[in-house]
């Protein structure tokens, strides 16, 4: 889905998988998380619209003037559309984060021939945001009950980002330090084969989804690139 968002032209992309986001958000009644993570796109969005709006290279037909700045409706479609891409893009990663939990995916993956190093750098990658969030909220409160004032005034917030910093980044690396031991002590770099212990289901009508979705995909593209598939 998101290589639908962005590469297939026009409007037909981000409305297509925006649709699709919906449809899979409704069916695993997750609407109101996805929309979290959509909500912060909102500082993007609004970047993008007043930028591509305000100063499109090239655009002429003016539709309104503000000051020394004028809106053009070119710069206005060209604004909506890459705003819908970035949303069609956010909400498609966290419909997958909160549909798929890392473990099965690892597992699969790992399954289905890819290495463990490269499946233990997927899952660090994906659990790094939460476990320094975590991480950081534990500094924080340890930080108050000490007396370290953290809330009040932005100088008083600014002043408190030092001594939060610090422990945070020590925290981040002793952790790095742990896993690898730990890694080491389980047989992480044997030269063998591991054996999957749990195997995920896998009916015939979910590879037949996954295939049919995987060759639509790449059709989208090739039609795209061609220039066969894009609304006005």
């Amino acid at each position: 889905m998101a290589a639908v968002a962005f590469v297939v032209r026009g409007w037909t992309g981000p409305i297509v998988v925006l649709i699709a986001v919906a449809t899979i958000a409704v069916g695993a009644r997750i609407v109101r998380r996805a929309l979290l993570f959509a909500a912060a796109t909102l500082p993007l969005l609004v970047s993008i619209l007043l930028v591509n709006t305000f100063l499109l290279p090239g655009a002429t037909d003016v539709i309104a003037t503000i000051g020394p700045f004028s809106a053009t409706g070119s710069g206005l479609v060209v604004a909506v559309q890459a705003a819908l891409r970035v949303v069609a893009f956010a909400t498609s990663v966290a419909v997958f984060s909160l549909t798929t939990t890392t473990d099965d995916l690892l597992t699969d993956l790992e399954a289905r021939g890819l290495g463990r190093r490269a499946s233990y750098v997927i899952g660090s990658a994906i659990g790094t945001i939460p476990r320094m969030a975590a991480r950081a909220r534990e500094i924080t409160e340890s930080q108050r009950a000490r007396g370290l004032d953290t809330e009040g005034s932005p100088w008083r917030r600014v002043r408190g980002v030092v001594p939060l910093a610090g422990p945070l980044i020590f925290g981040a690396l002793s952790e790095v330090e742990e896993r690898s031991l730990a890694l080491e002590a389980r047989g992480f770099s044997a030269p063998v084969r591991r054996t999957a212990l749990r195997s995920l289901p896998d009916s015939t009508a979910e590879r037949a989804v996954r295939w049919g979705a995987a060759l639509a995909t790449v059709t989208a593209v090739a039609l795209s690139v061609t220039g066969r598939l894009a609304l006005p």
